[in-house]
């Protein structure tokens, strides 16, 4: 292996342990979690909080978006195939190389 492989080698390592860290971290000491609801890892975010409940907790005209909804649909298929043909080159890249 080359220098750059180990580099970029001990980078990866780096990130999976503190990725790892935090997330060991968050969990014990309940960070993000609405206590009221006990919902398990559904706790977090207000993921499932009871329908008659939401609108007691979450104001929906908070934010009104002045975007057209076919301009997120398009932005999320030109993200998807950005991302695809991304992943080809970096493919294309790795297939003369031996593992």
């Amino acid at each position: 292996m080359d220098k750059k492989h180990i580099i970029f080698k001990v980078i990866t390592i780096v990130v999976v342990v503190i990725t790892l860290v935090l997330a060991v971290y968050i969990m014990l000491n309940r960070k993000g979690v609405v206590e009221d609801y006990d919902f398990g890892a559904g706790a977090y975010y207000y993921a499932d909080i009871p329908t008659e409940q939401y609108s007691e907790i979450i104001n929906e005209d908070a934010y009104q978006p002045t975007t057209p909804k076919w301009i997120y649909y398009v932005l999320f298929f030109a993200w998807g195939w950005l991302m695809w043909r991304l992943w080809l080159w970096i493919d294309s890249r790795n297939n003369g190389r031996k593992k």
